[in-house]
């Protein structure tokens, strides 16, 4: 069976061009800095970059949950969390004047080692951002309350229900307090327990204030359009005044070594047994820490990497493996994990795992392997630094080197160290770190035998998921003064109020470039030369929308089988390709569409589109593989079955549109299990016949590179691609949706912390539609952190960590959703606010003068920090063309937003987000729930959570 219209590829041709060297990539990193130091200690690094109107502010502490004594787990979090509550010249929220000013990338994370506050402001704003930062900085303690602390107690301790109700969500705790002993500043969680954020006193976050939030013990980073000159004079005006705090004393944190093996089998509503393999490693303050990164790359985190090809693609005794170096500043953890395959004798599965750990440590990576593994580092790395504030951007990339190894070129350095390391060096440090004695944990299916609430505290015996995560305001070594001191004045700056807002430069939304492909393909480009990255993304229009009624999980399937290799390259020499290209190929799907998309370096973008080209128009659905990777979806069903909102998400949908509608289908797309449980090679392929073909595609290119060249590239790839000798399929979107009243849907999930609350009703609009007003009005009641529904349930009852409400708009309808995870004994009480907040808001109590002025203000203002990057950008035209809008959409936008009136926001609110037809479905324990569901008035339907 041959997919239409194939290419007659070779792996040599695929490959044929020799992709840029690691060192030629690394050389293309570059965040050049200026330095300078207050009297008072403040660190200050800048980076000018003119790209767009727009500064990332990023301000790092060193102090983070390794600092906390006994009695005080989870104090550095939660003074995070205190720091968003206003200070003494800016008494509201922190983000209401961020929001004013059109702030993007806005948020605090604590972790181990340091607590980071993060915004970008457009640049006219800047004098406001460091004003706040500044206030808080110096100016918090007469503005914490014990009102604002027992609150702010409740969310974090609704945030640490909402972790430890996920599958694995226990498992950061067996991690901490068997790798590192009691005591240790590692051993404890940074969300901290239970029992210690409850025991918070106002002295004790005012005294936690006094002894670290110091000028002295942090680093400020200032990255986009600002100069060294004008940084001096704003920051010296805003942290000249500020006295030093006291010295902070280093915290003693060795690398501990277990006595013996340790074993431990913990129980959890997972779909198949994991089996980890643990050991603690040295931090950054010790250069082990990169090879260690590297051969946790090469063992488990390439796609390629050697525990995927022996135990998931060869063997077959997992469904999928990870290995990472997990470093903080002065340790960290080396984690191995395998997802047995159902089936699978778990003693014949650790047995195959500990052999290919042993392999490793006697022969270590091969050079291939290593350049693959660093090519795939540096590639990230540069993916990365297109942004200047956020999470990873530019300003943090250099606080964070300046704060943990005393160097702002930190990242550079280990890039440089990464490129020249040797295969030899790898295996040693990896033999040395990991021939010592091993945590070893499995994660059995079943009920929990304890919940996380004890836990996570600073003593706990060692007898009693996914990579580890900072802790986040808002839901994922002490600074060495060096450099000039700059000169500075410390007169007070006015505080009185906040500063003006200077002139604005508006949105200058890139061009979009059009060309035609001779097979018809449709191009369209924009040119964004930041870095030297292009992204490029095929857009077909199916979706999971095109499945089949009888056929859910088809598209899915084909999807995955897709990665699985092409008629010339097989599973493994797919993703080595990809890995010595630096490339990420992907394919992913919505409800409307379904994309490939390609994030290629620029100087291998020739060969990257001729990979892409192969991975499109000729996939194998390789027959050894289909068994594999049913198994493989199979099992990740069975994850969304135990995960609490994927299970209310797969009700939700069938409950709102029908099970006859096209949106009526759990919105992941991976489908039934019965069906694919039976998908055969010929279905896949007929579905790709079908469906992905030229006549169908649209392909978006944003990055370093230009139309021409663009186009004379896609031509050599897919030019001579045609459709097949089939009409183009339709999808059809007839099916009646049924007319709803409000009811409630329980799904009983055993022993649950926390109730998944959802919420929805069909609404009569289409995508295309113009939405900006329903929008809007959806912002206010519950589309962003200042909305009315998430300041009562988490900032007022402090019974969430978040609330939201969701307006979906795929093409066909769009919908409302409510998306409200709470703490259980606070059900029922959480719908009555819900419902509350809904009537009130169409009731009379609408738009208020404030919250308008918010809102405008925010969306017209974070324009041009919306579109810094080039994935922005790239799916702004998306959606530009998908909705038929004019080129100049996002430019016309300020205007509009301008323009909008109470009275227009109301008069959508009140046809629109109606309380009397919603749909809730909630995913918690009944036991706990059902009592508290009769003061609704709603009928109700209990049903059982299908994990099992």
């Amino acid at each position: 069976m041959e997919p239409a219209s194939a290419i007659p590829a070779s792996a040599e041709q695929v490959t044929a061009a020799e992709p840029a060297s690691v060192e030629e990539l690394v050389s293309a990193v570059s965040i050049p800095y200026e330095r300078f130091t207050l009297d008072n200690g403040l660190t200050v690094l800048v980076h000018t970059d003119r790209k767009a109107p727009v500064v990332g502010v990023s301000v790092w502490y060193a102090v983070g949950s390794k600092h906390e004594p006994e009695g005080k787990t989870g104090f550095a979090h939660l003074f995070e969390h205190l720091m968003f509550n206003g200070s003494e010249n800016s008494p509201g929220d922190f983000f209401e004047p961020l929001q004013q000013v059109g702030a993007t990338d806005f948020n605090g994370t604590t972790w181990f080692d340091r607590t980071n506050y993060f915004q970008t402001v457009p640049t006219g704003a800047l004098d406001r951002a460091l004003m706040l930062e500044s206030d808080r900085m110096g100016y918090l303690l007469g503005a914490v309350t014990q009102e604002k602390l027992d609150n702010q107690i409740g969310v974090v301790q609704n945030e640490k229900r909402q972790g430890d109700n996920q599958p694995y969500g226990l498992t950061e705790y067996e991690q901490l307090e068997n790798l590192y002993p009691s005591g240790h500043p590692y051993h404890h969680s940074t969300i901290g327990s239970m029992d210690d954020l409850s025991s918070a006193t106002l002295d004790d976050v005012k005294q936690w204030f006094r002894d670290h939030y110091g000028p002295n013990n942090a680093v400020l980073a200032l990255a986009g359009d600002i100069d060294v000159a004008t940084a001096k004079a704003k920051v010296s005006k805003w942290f000249g005044a500020i006295p030093a705090g006291p010295a902070i004393k280093p915290v003693a944190a060795p690398v501990p070594d277990l006595d013996a093996p340790l074993e431990k089998t913990i129980y959890d509503r997972v779909a198949t047994p994991r089996i980890y393999r643990m050991w603690a490693v040295p931090g950054l303050d010790n250069p082990d820490y990169l090879p260690l990164t590297m051969g946790g790359t090469v063992l488990g985190g390439l796609a390629s990497s050697r525990l995927d090809n022996a135990l998931v693609r060869e063997q077959q005794l997992a469904v999928s493996v990870v290995a990472r170096a997990e470093i903080f500043a002065q340790a960290g953890q080396f984690v191995v994990y395998a997802d047995a395959k159902p089936g699978v004798d778990e003693g014949t599965l650790a047995a195959a795992l500990d052999a290919q750990i042993a392999k490793f440590l006697a022969e270590g990576p091969t050079a291939d392997e290593l350049q693959r593994a660093t090519t795939t580092y540096a590639a990230g790395q540069i993916r990365g630094l297109e942004q200047v504030g956020g999470f990873g951007g530019k300003a943090p990339t250099l606080a964070e080197g300046l704060l943990y190894q005393g160097n702002p070129s930190a990242y550079k350095e280990a890039l440089e160290r990464a490129a020249a390391m040797t295969p030899e060096e790898v295996r040693s440090v990896t033999s040395k770190w990991l021939s010592r004695p091993v945590f070893s944990l499995t994660v059995e299916p079943g009920d929990r035998t304890e919940g996380g609430e004890n836990r996570g505290g600073y003593i706990v015996a060692p007898e009693a998921g996914s990579g580890m995560q900072p802790a986040f305001y808002n839901g994922p070594f002490a600074a060495q003064s060096m450099g000039a001191a700059a000169n500075t004045a410390t007169a007070q700056a006015d505080r009185s109020k906040l500063p003006d807002v200077e002139e604005l430069r508006p949105l200058d939304f890139p061009d979009i470039e059009r060309a035609t492909l001779s097979n018809g393909m449709e191009v369209y480009f924009a040119r964004r030369d930041a870095v030297p990255v292009v992204n490029v993304e095929i857009e077909f229009d199916a979706g999971y929308a095109a499945d089949p009624k009888q056929r859910l999980g088809l598209q899915s399937m084909m999807l995955q089988m897709m990665d699985e290799g092409t008629t010339t390259l097989d599973s493994t020499e797919l993703a080595i390709a990809k890995e010595r290209l630096g490339a990420a190929l992907y394919a992913i799907a919505d409800a409307d569409k379904t994309t490939i998309g390609l994030a290629a370096m620029e100087p291998n973008l020739a060969p990257s589109l001729e990979l892409m080209a192969d991975y499109v128009r000729n996939p194998a659905f390789d027959p050894k593989e289909l068994e594999r990777v049913r198994t493989q979806q199979l099992t990740r069903i069975k994850n969304e079955l135990n995960d609490p909102g994927s299970i209310g998400q797969r009700a939700l949908a069938p409950a709102l549109f029908g099970t006859d509608h096209p949106y009526g289908i759990p919105p992941t797309g991976t489908g039934d299990p019965a069906v694919v449980s039976i998908l055969t090679r010929e279905e896949l392929g007929d579905f790709h016949r079908v469906w992905i073909r030229p006549d169908m595609a649209k392909v978006f290119i944003v990055g370093d590179t230009n139309l021409a060249d663009a186009v004379k590239l896609l031509e050599a790839s897919f030019g001579d691609w045609r459709a097949p000798g089939v009409p183009a399929p339709t999808k059809d979107f007839t099916a009646p949706i049924p007319s709803q009243t409000s009811r409630v849907i329980l799904i009983n999930r055993p022993n649950s912390p926390q109730s998944v609350i959802l919420a929805g009703r069909v609404l009569p609009q289409k995508g295309t539609e113009d939405l900006l007003v329903l929008g809007s009005a959806n912002e206010v009641f519950g589309g962003s952190f200042l909305s009315r529904i998430n300041m009562n349930l988490r900032e007022t009852k402090g019974w969430s960590y978040g609330v939201r409400s969701i307006l979906r708009q795929p093409i066909d309808q769009t919908s409302l959703l409510i998306y409200a995870p709470v703490q259980a004994d606070r059900t029922g009480d959480s719908i009555v606010e819900l419902r509350k907040d809904l009537a009130a808001y169409t009731g009379g109590q609408g738009v208020t003068a404030q919250e308008l002025e918010r809102m405008v203000n925010g969306n017209v203002r974070e324009l041009p920090g919306r579109f810094e990057t080039s994935r922005a950008v790239l799916g702004g035209i998306q959606s530009i063309v998908n909705y038929g809008r004019p080129d100049d959409y996002y430019e016309t936008l300020a205007e509009r937003y301008s323009n909008l009136t109470a009275q227009q926001i109301d008069a959508e609110a009140k046809a629109n987000l109606l309380g009397d037809d919603l749909v809730f479905v909630i995913v918690g324990d009944a036991a706990v729930i059902s009592p508290q569901l009769d003061k609704l008035g709603l009928p109700v339907e209990t049903r059982e959570a299908a994990g099992d």
